[in-house]
């Protein structure tokens, strides 16, 4: 027994390091899949920000401009995560102002304040976010409120893009909170060169645009989208090759004009 002892001992020594070695090893596994997963979250974050820097960066963060769209002027003033949108407008010789701020929403009829139903106040800030939040792209894609993750790398017309997947908390999300968008990054520029979005609301609708007119103003990005449609339950993530083979159906052009820097003024 005295010879055996040492021998028994060697060897539940052994099973016991086998036996931590498959632990740590599963550990390891683990630690790995977590990695992984905070590594693809840090990716999307890491690709957002170099975006919002490439199409403005700081400058977002006191931006005060004015633009035209479909006929109507709008302007967005930012103070930091405090913010100012208004659009004005004419229908039936009355002009209407309708003002957007981080807690509330009124319109203005020939400069007297109009009293709303909750869904004119809901459908009015939504209609005036909207416009603004494709505007400013990407600057609000670092809200509180937003979920990035990084789906794949991809090549569109032999350029190489990173494409992110954007989803909404409820709270803080917006009335379209379950809207789901990619975002095609160019990954020499950091710029978005295309962008596609689902939506629920009217029986629901794919959307698909690809940018033009890149310009700088005063050192933000503002870009124009031709804007195209595909069928209902269509893969975000498919729309490239759709486009590719120029099987979407062309609907409009996303147009913002005559920008001015009011900060200048």
């Amino acid at each position: 027994m005295t010879i055996l002892r040492p021998v028994i001992i060697l060897l539940l020594l052994a099973l016991n390091t086998s036996c931590k070695e498959r632990n740590t090893s599963n550990t390891a596994t683990v630690i790995d899949s977590t990695t992984v997963t905070t590594t693809t979250l840090s990716k999307a974050q890491q690709i957002i920000n170099k975006t919002i820097l490439a199409h403005g960066g700081d400058l977002y963060q006191t931006a005060h401009y004015a633009f035209t769209f479909r006929d109507k002027q709008y302007q967005f003033k930012n103070e930091g995560s405090n913010y100012k949108y208004t659009k004005t407008y004419i229908k039936d010789n009355d002009t209407i102002q309708d003002i957007l701020t981080n807690t509330t929403f009124i319109r203005l009829l020939n400069n007297k304040a109009v009293t709303l139903t909750e869904k004119e106040i809901v459908d009015g800030s939504g209609a005036i976010n909207s416009v603004i939040y494709f505007a400013m792209l990407p600057y609000k894609l670092n809200d509180p409120a937003v979920n990035a993750s990084y789906v794949e790398a991809t090549t569109i017309k032999n350029k190489d893009y990173a494409v992110i997947q954007i989803t909404f908390n409820e709270a803080g999300g917006g009335q379209d909170f379950d809207d789901q968008f990619y975002y095609w990054i160019n990954k020499d520029t950091n710029k978005i060169d295309y962008l596609a979005y689902s939506y629920h609301v009217n029986e629901g609708g794919v959307r698909f645009r690809s940018a033009y007119n890149s310009r700088v103003i005063d050192g933000i990005t503002f870009q124009d989208y031709i804007n195209y449609k595909a069928d209902v339950g269509t893969a975000l993530q498919t729309l490239p090759t759709l486009y590719e083979a120029d099987v979407l159906e062309k609907l409009s052009e996303i147009k913002t004009e005559n920008i001015i820097n009011l900060n200048k003024n």
